[in-house]
Order: structure tokens, then sequence, then C-alpha cells
């Protein structure tokens, strides 16, 4: 398929547009972020790009999306890559997190409480901790499994609605740039997009506005490792599977440390800047014939 000049700007440009338009307009008709309203709106953000991709495919280029895009259900190694990888980091981030000024190990879970007692009554408070002791194993464990199972369920649904965007069409449109440039370049659109929510306090609800910088550095370190999986799988599906694990599982880097903030710790805090570097890395080391001139973004029929 011709690539046509300009539509990836388009792409990027149309789906931050809209995706603004959207928390602007809940905001002004008195919206107010951390209630249920909020969340579905959260939600429906991350279906954006996707959407824009499928109307720009049918209409640009007046293609199916299907194969175009990478949406490809033929299992191989790089799904059950992209689904473990992502609580690996984690649990890496937790011990990168240990190493730093300030940040000790918790068992008993100080760190996690004292971020709930804002948001919850004393009362409910108490009860979560009274569930946590009761609990037959620790409570890691259970948040583990379940964030594997939301990774390929619910959660991989909703990281479909960004990933058939940012690693399906805008990678498709910038393939012909090789593995590190369409990487920084979606990285770095993937970081804006996520503008708004971080000023609401998402993933930063210490540093909102530092926040928008230190997102858009996680993207720019991410993008890389989703690329690799989508490309390694030849689909997109894979890809959401990790970025939807990635969501459930990241919790796990903070579950049993106190100390730190949202700038040092978890897995959007230095701590887990320096594990993706290092994955990164790894990646850069061991397949340097993948990074030697366009990608390959073929799905698998």
């Amino acid at each position: 398929m011709e690539r046509k000049p300009g539509v990836a700007v388009l792409f990027a440009a149309l789906t931050i547009f809209f995706s603004y338009l959207m928390v602007s307009l809940y905001l002004v008709l008195g919206g107010k972020w951390g209630t249920p309203g909020s969340v579905a709106v959260g939600v429906a953000y991350m279906f954006i790009p996707a959407a824009i991709a499928v109307v720009m495919q049918r209409v640009v280029y007046r293609q199916p999306v299907k194969g175009p895009l990478g949406i490809s259900f033929k299992l191989n190694r790089w799904f059950l890559a992209g689904w473990l990888l992502p609580p690996a980091m984690a649990l890496a981030t937790m011990g990168v997190s240990l190493l730093l000024p300030g940040v000790s190990y918790s068992p008993e879970m100080a760190g996690m409480f004292e971020k709930y007692k804002d948001i919850l009554t004393p009362e409910q408070l108490q009860q979560m901790q009274s569930q946590a002791v009761s609990l037959p194993v620790h409570p890691i464990w259970i948040a583990l499994l379940q964030g594997l199972l939301a990774g390929i369920t619910v959660n991989a649904v909703a990281g479909f609605g960004e990933e058939l965007g940012w690693r399906g069409f805008l990678l498709k449109e910038l393939e012909y740039l090789g593995f590190w440039k369409s990487s920084a370049v979606i990285g770095l659109f993937w970081g804006v997009w996520h503008a708004p929510l971080i000023l609401q306090g998402h993933n930063y609800p210490q540093h909102p506005v530092a926040g928008v910088f230190m997102m858009t550095v996680y993207t720019l370190l991410l993008t890389p490792i989703f690329i690799y999986i989508r490309v390694k799988a030849k689909s997109v599906i894979a890809a959401a599977i990790a970025h939807g694990t990635l969501n459930g599982t990241m919790g796990l880097a903070v579950m049993v440390i106190t100390g730190g903030n949202d700038l040092t710790v978890g897995g959007t805090g230095l701590a887990g800047f320096i594990v993706l570097a290092a994955v990164d890395l790894c990646i850069l080391i061991f397949d340097r014939d993948l990074l030697k001139g366009p990608l390959r973004l073929t799905a698998s029929p």
C-alpha cells in the first residue's frame, strides 16, 4: 500500500484534538474528576485513537482495517511475552524503587494505605486493612493474578482502543522510518495525547503539571517495547494484551514499598524509567536485525 504524505500528522492531530475536546467538554459541563462519570470519560478516551484510525483507513485509503492495521489472532510466543513482560517489569520496578533514598520495603503495605487515606473514610480504610490481613495469601499475589486475568480480557479490549491507533495505523504510516525513529515519533505523540488526563491527576496526583513531562518520557521509553511486541507477533492484538496487562499489574510496583513520590517510584516514576530503559537496551543489543531499515508489519492471515 502506498503511503500518503501528511496522513500520520493528520491522524495524530485529529486524535489529540478530539481527545482534548472530550475532556474539556466534560469539565466545562460540570464534570468532576475522580467520579464515575470521569471513569466513563477515561474509558471512552482510550478508544478515540482506534476510532480515528478506522475512519482514516476507510476514508483515506479506502481499504479494510483488519490486515493493514495488524489485527491478527494467530497466536505465537510473542503473545505470551506481551502478557508476562509487564508484571516482570513491575516487580523489577519495585526492586529499583527500594534502591532509592527514603524508600523501604513494607510487607504490611503501609505506603499503599497511606495513598488511600485521602480517598477513603477512616472506617473504609480500616476495613481494607482488616481484609488484607485476613487473606490466606499476601494481597500482592492476588493482585498479580487479577492483573494477569484482566490483561487478556477487559483491559486488553481497552488497550486495543489505543493500540489500533498508535501501533496499528500510525506505525503503519511511519514504518519507513525504521524502529527507533518511528518509536520516538509515536512515543512523543502518545505522551502529548495523555496530557489532559495527567493534568487531572492521573498517574501523578502529587505533581500533575510536572507529570505531563514525566508521562511523555514514560511513553517514549515504553513505545519501543510495545512496537517490538507488535512487530514480532505480527499482530496489534499482542500489543493490546501487553498494554492491558501493564495497566493491570503496574500497581504491583508500589504495593509493598513506602516512601518516595509519584515522580520517583512506580512504573511511571524514575524507577520505572530505569527498568524501561534497560528493556530498550536489551532490544538494541540482542536484535540488531530488526533495527535495520523499514519495519515489516504485515499481519498473519
